[in-house]
């Protein structure tokens, strides 16, 4: 009897809950359809500066350098300036012995006055008729020979100063007070590094983009995390035939001196820039020699659009046309859903991670 009485409560159970879920079925479809609706990863179409660019290496080099010597063999007197010292324009380095230089150039001066108070002797005899003109010709004579010879012992005695030719950083001194030095010794070194060249060889391909007024950005490993700008200032007007690349010069500025002549850096030269319509890379649905994008629009439906392309820049994508900024297109799931189709949006992916008991 009591086996009679549950078995017909279990099969009333299951009768009810039959009825139930075919009733509940009935009443709410959509329910049922809403949870069989995908689920995507979507992002805006935003607008942003995107860049093509070209990488190489660069040597950073002086915008002056010269490699300082005197002109004359002569003992070395005094030396005025110190290792690694900032001078200006004209700054006076090096002096050598000059005793018989000044000598002369007194003398010359000398012999210049007399000429000139011979001179003026001369000519008021020739005023006076006491001597014939050809004597003032021979005193004027006599005038620019001795300027002539002034002039020769200035020059002598100021090739015995060493002086800076432009403003720059001094380099180590390689002479001494007393030491005996010749045309062609080096002195020292100078460079003019406020603003410095940094040369970079470029493949021949992208000789179309080269313009003077490119920007560059270089780093040196020097200065990690800095980055140092300017700007392309010439290209070489021939290509090299064994590596098909052309030397490119940009300045860069070295106001606080950081850069030295002879550093390598790594560079980035930017040959276009602009700002533009931009959506991930995986967004794009290439098909044969189109493209496409699934957007998903007001009513959460998917609408295939056929898209423009233009740069690819490290996993984005300029969209010429197709698409407007604001617009969401689908980045995950793409193989997941059809055009018209509807369906549920999130802006990143979900993982769940389950522990072990």
């Amino acid at each position: 009897m009591k086996k009679t009485i549950v078995a017909g409560v279990l099969l009333s159970l299951a009768l009810g809950s039959a009825v139930y879920y075919k009733e509940s079925g009935k009443a709410d479809p959509g329910q049922r359809s809403k949870r069989g609706m995908p689920s995507v990863v979507v992002t805006d179409v935003v607008r942003e500066p995107m860049r093509r660019e070209v990488e190489a290496l660069g040597t950073v080099k002086a915008r002056e350098s010269v490699v300082l010597s005197v002109k004359v063999t002569e003992t070395v007197e005094a030396v005025h300036f110190e290792d690694g010292q900032i001078v200006e324009a004209d700054t006076l380095l090096v002096t050598l012995r000059d005793g018989e230089q000044q000598a002369k150039l007194r003398a010359a001066k000398a012999n210049l006055q007399e000429q000139n108070r011979e001179y003026n002797r001369i000519k008021g005899l020739v005023k006076a008729k006491t001597i014939a003109s050809s004597e003032l010709d021979k005193r004027a004579t006599s005038i620019d020979v001795a300027r002539a010879t002034l002039a020769q012992y200035q020059a002598e005695l100021d090739a015995r100063y060493l002086r800076s030719p432009f403003k720059g950083v001094l380099g180590f001194r390689e002479v001494s007070p007393g030491a005996l030095v010749t045309p062609g010794t080096e002195v020292t070194t100078l460079d003019d590094i406020d603003v410095v060249k940094l040369d970079f060889p470029v493949s021949e391909r992208f000789l179309s983009r080269l313009k003077k007024g490119r920007e560059v950005e270089a780093t040196a490993a020097a200065f990690p995390g800095r980055v140092f700008t300017g700007a392309v200032a010439s290209i070489d007007s021939r290509i090299d035939p064994v590596t098909r690349a052309v030397v490119v010069r940009a300045n860069i500025d070295n106001h606080d001196l950081a850069l030295r002549p002879g550093m390598l850096m790594t560079l980035t030269l930017i040959t276009e820039q602009r700002d533009t319509l931009v959506v991930p890379e995986e967004a794009i649905i290439p098909l044969q020699q189109r493209h496409y994008l699934f957007v998903v629009n007001a009513d959460n439906k998917i609408e295939q659009r056929e898209v423009e392309v233009g740069l690819r820049v490290r996993g984005k994508v300029e969209i010429l046309s197709g698409v407007d900024s604001g617009e969401q297109v689908v980045t995950r799931g793409i193989m997941k859903v059809r055009p018209g189709q509807e369906v549920k949006t999130r802006t990143s992916e979900r993982f769940s991670v389950q522990g072990a008991s």
